[in-house]
């Protein structure tokens, strides 16, 4: 069974046509299939639109949220709600192309994990959307050692064991790959058009890209040390103790050697030094805090810090009932 999960805020003119060539794809792949939508909170006649298409549809579902959570609650809440052993998700903006679908399904059935959306003739602008996105597509695949060349588009086809594997906070749902691979998850990637919007304007701006650089630090964080922030908190936190036991060290040995007065004649530098000493014991506490935390998350939650893609066992052949084995 497949589910296709399309978050909208505000697509009132773009809902209609987006149910018709959905629908249209999906009746051609010949599956069992469900269409989730999820609105974010639309103030503008969207959820009316959903609400009557609902009536008609017995595959279509609608969750609406009770205020704007953003994209990346809108997609959580519609994978929990998604019955399929698949899970698409596009935008509801009709810049992805469902007749694309089909491409990310051949890559599923390949045996690949996630089949991710690659815009590889990107239409927006080329200052404020495609050159910042250029650079974050670079740096998130450097952090997380992923190949992917697009980040950022929704247009993604799963198998749903991988999304139970990965919590979404924030704005981290254009990472899933990313968190998914952590977890050992196959990812393709596959070449999709990119529309223009067919009205309305961009939810997103040049503001968005800090956003995008602190989430990229925060995956490269997940990724590297969340198992284990010690190693990341620990060796920065050694570092600097280490410089400033070394330059109060120093200071020391000056004052007893030559009987200086070191408050006039090295202030400044018996400061720097006890700031860093100071800056490293509170480091290395915070990694002893973070190792805690991190035994508490996946104890209290019964989660794992592993995932398994099957187990496979020896079958005992069976004794059919009156038979006598010899």
């Amino acid at each position: 069974m497949l589910s296709v999960v399309i978050p909208i805020h505000n697509e009132e003119p773009s809902i209609l046509p987006l149910y018709d060539r959905l629908t249209l794809v999906m009746e051609r792949i010949r599956k069992p299939y469900e269409i989730l939508f999820v609105d974010d909170a639309s103030t503008d006649r969207s959820f009316d639109l959903l609400a009557n298409l609902v009536e008609t549809d017995a595959r279509l579902k609608v969750i609406r949220l009770r205020r704007n959570f953003g994209q990346t609650a809108a997609l959580a809440a519609g994978f929990d709600e998604a019955q399929g052993n698949i899970i698409i998700s596009l935008d509801g903006d009709l810049q992805h192309a469902p007749e694309d679908i089909p491409a990310l399904l051949e890559k599923i059935e390949e045996g690949f994990d996630i089949a991710s959306g690659w815009r590889k003739n990107r239409l927006d602008n080329a200052v404020t959307r495609k050159f910042p996105s250029r650079i974050a597509n670079w740096l998130m695949k450097k952090a997380s050692n992923v190949d992917l060349r697009d980040f950022g588009t929704t247009f993604k086809a799963y198998r749903a064991e991988i999304l139970k594997d990965v919590n979404l906070y924030g704005e981290l749902h254009r990472f899933i790959p990313a968190l998914a691979a952590f977890y050992g998850a196959r990812v393709a990637e596959v070449p999709i058009r990119n529309m223009p919007r067919a009205s309305g304007g961009s939810h997103y701006g040049l503001g968005r890209t800090f956003r995008v650089m602190f989430d990229i630090f925060t995956v490269w964080f997940l990724l590297k040390y969340f198992t284990r922030p010690m190693h990341f908190f620990g060796k920065w936190g050694l570092v600097a103790a280490g410089a400033g036991g070394s330059i109060l060290t120093f200071v020391g040995v000056k004052k007893i050697w030559t009987g200086q007065d070191i408050i006039q004649a090295h202030g400044p530098l018996m400061l720097l030094g006890a700031l860093a000493l100071v800056t490293g014991v509170i480091l290395f506490c915070t990694g002893l805090l973070g190792e805690v935390l991190t035994r508490t998350y996946f104890e209290s939650q019964g989660r794992r810090i592993y995932a398994v893609r099957e187990i496979r066992t020896r079958r005992e052949p069976q004794i059919a009932d009156g038979a006598h084995g010899r």
